[in-house]
């Protein structure tokens, strides 16, 4: 099973908001431009009417009105845009917590596990464009795909205020065409450079063998590889998480209470390989975790504790929980089991490693190992492409269905 990504693109954003605020830019040819006197006169956005006089973006306003003289002047609101992209991704994390912004206009989302409530990732688009149409009023173009690189392709692929699909079924007839500098990430230099060895296509890249790009490029000619190929496997990170989080929190309600230690922990470690994988997504240690067990009466119950070395490894993080769940459970039915990692650090951080205990050392880097391969796995071919096999045919099995398919996000 794929992953379905969207990556959303408003539609000339500034330009849009303005039209918004002051409905009178509607129907001329406008931009909107930094201040002449302070020397940032330059387009820092533009309407289609403008589009259609040739005016481009970041050319001088002396330039743009001699090719449109009748160009209306509307200076920038940060606050305003700021204010409409906040509002934009509120709508998003509707349909899914995992959003992830690229500049204020532009913003990932994995609806992968989001389809059995919405509907196919097509679908989940449309009702996405026309809530911002109607709600917010301004157009998206939406690209659908089974990764980051082509689903931002097809929300380039038309605009404005369009949807395009690019599967593995289509994504050659759709990519390959396209400018080598059309892919994330390939810059002027890049481009150049690639021109020089006769790579003008997208598909002119992906038939190069990765030696050559590499021994041309270095590290950027393994990327270069793998996204002309649909290879990409970067997951969709949630800003929450990347941008300075002081906590990573996995909660559920299961449809019937659990009763026993073994189906305690196995909802634990399911909870747990998310928050393992949303750490390493972004190159963090917890160094506490917490449970939290919330009984059929709503009753909560609370214990952390601080872990050491700190670690990123779900098998790590639900032992230690575990533990906490065998001394203070009171026994009581649960209805929710909330795990959060907390005192997050880089993954990079100094800390004192096992002096006595090589075999600890050895089995922590193995279950790394052995963790962020079922990563690129569930990257590559959706969030239930690996299961634990202690999950399936068992007599907590109901348990499994509980998580497997549906919402096992926070």
């Amino acid at each position: 099973m794929d992953r379905v990504i969207l990556h959303c693109d408003c539609n000339s954003f500034f330009a849009s908001v303005e039209t918004v605020l002051n409905p009178e830019y509607r129907d001329v040819p406008m931009a909107v431009c930094g201040n002449e006197e302070e020397r940032h006169g330059i387009v820092l956005a533009k309407n289609e009417l403008a589009k259609s006089y040739g005016i481009q973006t970041a050319e001088t306003v002396y330039s743009a009105k001699k090719k449109c003289p009748n160009l209306v002047i509307a200076r920038p609101h940060h606050k305003e845009y700021s204010d409409f992209s906040h509002r934009i991704n509120d709508i998003y994390k509707e349909y899914t917590e995992l959003v992830e912004p690229f500049g204020i206009d532009e913003s990932w989302l994995d609806v992968t596990a989001s389809r059995k409530l919405f509907g196919s990732g097509m679908e989940i688009a449309e009702a996405i464009r026309q809530r911002i149409k109607n709600e917010i009023g301004l157009t998206v173009s939406i690209g659908v795909s089974f990764n980051k690189v082509f689903a931002k392709l097809g929300s380039d692929y038309k605009k404005p205020d369009a949807i395009t699909e690019i599967s593995r079924e289509n994504f050659k007839s759709i990519v390959y065409p396209l400018p080598v500098s059309s892919l994330l990430f390939v810059g002027k230099k890049t481009t150049t450079e690639l021109l020089k060895i006769g790579v003008n296509t997208v598909g002119d890249l992906a038939n190069i063998e990765l030696e050559v790009l590499v021994n041309k490029f270095g590290k950027i000619g393994t990327t270069l590889y793998e996204y002309s190929r649909g290879l990409d496997t970067s997951p969709v990170v949630s800003s929450e998480y990347r941008d300075g989080a002081k906590s990573i929190s996995n909660g559920f309600t299961f449809k019937h209470d659990l009763v026993s230690l073994e189906q305690c922990q196995m909802g634990i470690r399911y909870l747990c390989e998310e928050i393992g994988f949303k750490l390493r997504a972004n190159s963090l240690k917890c160094t506490t975790v917490a449970l939290t067990l919330k009984d059929s009466y709503l009753k909560s119950l609370t214990r952390q504790k601080h872990i050491h070395p700190p670690s990123d490894i779900g098998d790590t993080i639900s032992d230690e929980l575990f533990g906490i769940l065998c001394s203070e459970w009171d026994r009581k039915p649960v209805r929710m089991i909330t795990v959060t990692a907390s005192g997050l650090i880089a993954n990079d951080s100094p800390s004192q490693l096992s002096f006595f205990d090589e075999a600890t050392d050895e089995k922590r880097t193995k279950s790394l190992n052995k963790e962020k391969t079922i990563d690129k796995l569930r990257q590559k071919y959706g969030a239930t492409a690996v299961v634990r096999a202690s999950m399936i045919k068992n007599d907590v099995c109901d348990v499994a269905d509980d998580f497997i398919g549906d919402d096992f996000d926070e």
